[in-house]
């Protein structure tokens, strides 16, 4: 299932630090692209968050930088995919200040709980995924009925459906902690899928979004997918 798009009805802020932070994680990337791979890899050493290292006081400010660099085209394909479907309401019923402020707290809390699960590892954790992580936690407290258009792949078929968020989010994070206690007790020493982190960030996420929310946009967001579902009920006798 791949998101590409959802209910936008109600939405009052043009979200620009959503795009400004797709734009920021492209930029990097980009330059990334123009490196030699020795010259990558000294990159990723000195911006990634490496958990032995973090979780000796060093390099703390890496739990910030590594949430901006990716490792390839489909790492920060459906990052940026995820944040620019769910991050714009979250931005809007968080506010421009508050938002970054929340996004950035969720991937550094990612970090630091992949940190404790594997103290031993010196694997640089990159990516955007447990911020992102952190932005579905409030999307599914915020919005839990709103509905997601949503990629089906049938075998050779494709479709469009509308999923409910709750359905949707919930599957995914479900995945996310079978994968991390499947991979408990395994070497990670060769890179992976940081499943502990995306936890940790969709919890704070979900916890988060109650302190940082404006509650008018909130219910201002609510009623006009409410308006919305039941004008699509009367105009399509759904």
């Amino acid at each position: 299932m791949i998101p590409i798009g959802d209910e936008n009805n109600g939405r009052r802020l043009t979200p620009v630090v959503n795009y400004a932070i797709i734009v920021l994680n492209a930029l990097v990337f980009f330059y990334m692209l123009t490196l030699s791979d020795t010259q990558v890899e000294d990159f990723v050493l000195r911006w990634g968050a490496i958990p032995n290292k973090v979780a000796h006081g060093h390099q703390l400010y890496a739990l910030l930088t590594s949430q901006f660099v990716h490792g390839g085209w489909a790492h920060i394909g459906f990052n940026m995919l995820f944040l620019w479907v769910f991050g714009d309401n979250i931005e809007d019923t968080l506010g421009h200040y508050k938002y970054p402020i929340f996004y950035l707290i969720c991937g550094i809390v990612a970090g630091l709980t992949q940190v404790f699960i594997d103290t031993s590892s010196t694997v640089p954790l990159i990516g955007a995924s447990g911020a992102i992580a952190g932005v579905l936690g409030a999307y599914i407290v915020l919005f839990p009925k709103g509905n997601v258009r949503t990629l089906i792949f049938l075998g050779i078929f494709v479709t469009i459906v509308l999923i409910p968020a709750w359905i949707m989010i919930g599957i995914w994070i479900f995945l996310q902690f079978i994968s991390g206690i499947g991979s408990l007790g395994v070497a990670q020493q060769t890179g992976g899928v940081a499943f502990f982190a995306h936890i940790g960030g969709f919890i704070t996420g979900m916890i988060l979004v109650w302190i940082f929310r404006n509650k008018a946009a909130h219910q201002r967001q609510l009623a006009a997918r409410k308006d919305t579902r039941a004008f699509q009920r009367i105009s399509f006798g759904g």
